[in-house]
């Protein structure tokens, strides 16, 4: 099974129609990995659901249901800017192997805001998008023989269930029902309660008059117990509204409470405290402020002037050195016009070399020209030179960095004083304080209301337990005495046969778990040596660690990532105990996993869990480093970018890209 795309329109956070290609062939290698990454909240976890709630309907195990009825749930995921006249609509089409041949089904559920008859309309199209009304009517049941419901959380999880199940010593429900549902042990299990149904009948036809009447006798009570658990059961269903609404209502009075002043007026003294320190630290800074004006930060105002000042002092520097080298430049052209003319050069060339000199001498003598007034020495230059660049930069960064950090502390103070002045007075603070506390109170009423009814309900069904043995014990002591009870005999020595069944089917497909368990971690594992072997309990299925010699590795020997990597190592045992050739979709999938568990993570797990897996990370789990190995292995084939507006609460799928 290959899911190839998934539509969304108008679902959850998704505005108007996206279209994500899933279809992990779009290479000449088959790259297995569809890459998805979003920030918590921008929809990662809604896909999963998508495509939950498109294979399974009403049975669908997603995310944000709870306690919703269908219809409620169905309206909940109606992306808030939809237009009342528009439908919402969910496609998943996708290809597997039927008859020997590649069949492909496009998946579409529909519906509007409070849906009619608190259902959606589900079509099932082939390959030419022509409607299957016939598949329609048995989807829930062709479905299951593609991707049952009670193993799909193996091929569909989330970093909670690995969390979950890595925390726990026995795996939690979802994942026992999964495991049997693996096994085939409901097979044995719906086997035994029909047998239990024939049992009860044959009771009746076998029974004499007392018999009957004492059977229908502790028949009736069972009815009635049964009936006061149904009736429990919608009272508490009502209490559980109750205890709802009253937690909204303790929300709300937290809020009015906090935006009327309330949590401000209870907090007066250490805002004022606080106030007071900052106004400390601005006085502070003021003195430093003031400090550095003492120094060298006036002259900040003159800085054209003392420039000009460090200019004409070098300018009379230089005239300085002109007048110092004009004698000795004199005597020098003197020395070469005679060595010209020892020398018999032509006279015309004499002639330029005497004007040139003659022209050079008069340039130096217009250079010297100006006479001096600052009459600055080396060492006073100097001195500007260090002012102007150095201690006066010094002081006017310093000195900005302080007016920055004066503001700031201003702003402090000013957000202070508006937070004082928001508090409540003692006579509104009071009248909060008590509407907040009349809440918390019928917050407390209510699930103390909620907790006797549900304890009720346990010690019901404790007593329709033992109304059931009872009924049980009746037949099997009072029958057999009469010798009419063959067929409930020979029930018994099926059960018995049964059971055994069950016990060694579960021993040997576990021998072949703990194999691919084992295998699984050992690769996942950077420590080799610390596993050797991982063994299952038959009746809990907790797993148990043995290393080389055979003795117990405790549990908690393992850091968080290992034991993270351990239960993500028995998933995918299951997976491939299954021999079921399907997708693996994995929302957050690395958790609290070290650098080293993440890279085997994602160099061994990721690329070999099945022939498709389908990511959504957020950027710090699936990070720069780690995709960028992923795609140097060639193992992505489609990226998406999961982008979500905060502003407009709505997020648009990116294609062909990642965070990075």
């Amino acid at each position: 099974m290959i899911f190839l795309e998934l539509v969304l329109q108008n679902f959850g956070p998704y505005a108007g129609k996206q279209v994500i290609n899933l279809d992990p062939r779009n290479h000449e290698n088959s790259r297995p990995i569809i890459l998805l990454g979003g920030m918590n909240g921008g929809g990662k976890t809604t896909l999963m659901d998508a495509i939950r709630l498109a294979l399974y309907g009403h049975r669908a195990q997603c995310s944000t249901r709870g306690n919703l009825s269908y219809s409620d749930f169905l309206t909940q995921c109606v992306n808030s800017k939809t237009d009342p006249v528009e439908k919402t609509r969910i496609e998943l089409l996708f290809e597997h192997i039927e008859n020997d041949k590649p069949v492909k089904y496009r998946v579409v559920r529909t519906w509007e805001k409070n849906p009619k008859d608190g259902k959606d309309h589900l079509g099932i199209l082939d390959a030419h998008e022509w409607l299957d009304t016939a598949l329609v009517n048995i989807w829930d049941e062709y479905i299951e023989n593609l991707l049952p419901l009670g193993i799909s959380n193996l091929f569909l999880f989330d970093g909670e269930q690995v969390k979950e199940l890595a925390e726990q010593e026995i795996p939690p429900p979802i994942v026992v029902d999964a495991i049997s549902g693996l096994l085939g042990l409901e097979l044995a299990d719906r086997l035994a309660v029909d047998l239990d149904i024939l049992v009860n009948r044959k009771r009746k036809e076998l029974a004499d008059t007392k018999d009957l009447a004492n059977i229908e006798e502790i028949e009736d009570k069972l009815k009635e117990l049964q009936d006061e658990y149904h009736q429990e059961s919608q009272s508490i269903t009502s209490l559980q509204e109750n205890l709802t609404a009253a937690e909204a209502r303790q929300q709300e009075a937290v809020h009015k409470f906090i935006s009327e002043g309330g949590k401000i007026a209870g907090e007066r003294s250490q805002l004022e405290k606080q106030k007071q320190d900052r106004i400390t630290e601005t006085e502070k800074i003021r003195q430093l402020l003031c400090d550095l004006a003492a120094e060298f930060l006036p002259l900040g105002l003159i800085t054209p002037l003392l420039n000009e000042a460090y200019k004409q002092g070098e300018e009379e520097f230089r005239i300085q050195q002109a007048k110092v080298a004009h004698d000795l430049l004199i005597e020098r052209d003197k020395k070469l016009l005679n060595l010209i003319n020892q020398l018999a050069i032509e006279q015309a060339a004499v002639t330029q070399i005497k004007d040139f000199i003659s022209q050079e001498n008069q340039d130096l003598d217009n250079a010297a020209i100006a006479e001096p007034w600052l009459l600055a020495d080396t060492e006073t230059l100097h001195q500007l030179d260090n002012v102007i660049h150095h201690h006066l930069e010094y002081a006017k960064t310093k000195a900005k960095d302080k007016i920055t950090l004066l503001n700031s502390q201003e702003e402090e103070i000013i957000t202070l004083e508006r937070q004082i002045q928001t508090a409540a007075s003692p006579e509104e603070y009071q009248r909060l304080v008590d509407e907040l506390q009349q809440a918390q109170q019928q917050v407390a009423e209510a699930k103390a209301a909620w907790e006797i009814t549900k304890r009720r309900l346990d010690e019901l069904a404790t007593e329709i337990e033992n109304t059931k043995k009872s009924l049980e014990n009746y037949t099997d002591t009072n029958l057999k005495l009469q010798n009419k009870g063959h067929i409930i005999e020979s029930a018994v020595r099926v059960q018995e046969t049964l059971k055994l069944f069950r016990e060694k089917l579960t021993l040997r497909k576990l021998n072949k778990l703990e194999v691919e368990v084992t295998e699984c971690f050992r690769y996942l594992l950077h420590k080799s040596d610390l596993v050797h072997r991982v063994a299952i309990d038959t009746n809990t299925f907790s797993l148990s660690l043995y290393d080389l010699n055979g003795k117990p590795v405790p549990k908690h020997r393992l850091s968080a990532g290992e034991k993270q990597l351990l239960a993500i190592a028995f998933l995918w045992g299951l997976a491939r105990v299954s021999g079921r050739r399907l997708p693996v979709a994995i929302d957050t999938p690395l958790g609290r996993l070290d650098s080293s568990h993440r890279s085997n993570l994602v160099e061994r797990y990721f690329p070999s869990a099945s022939h498709q897996v389908i990511l959504l990370s957020t950027d710090t789990e699936i990070g720069k480093k780690e995709v960028e190995t992923l795609r140097e292995n060639e193992a992505i084939a489609h990226e998406y970018l999961l982008d979500y507006n905060s502003a407009t609460r709505q997020t648009t799928v990116i294609k062909h890209k990642y965070f990075w």
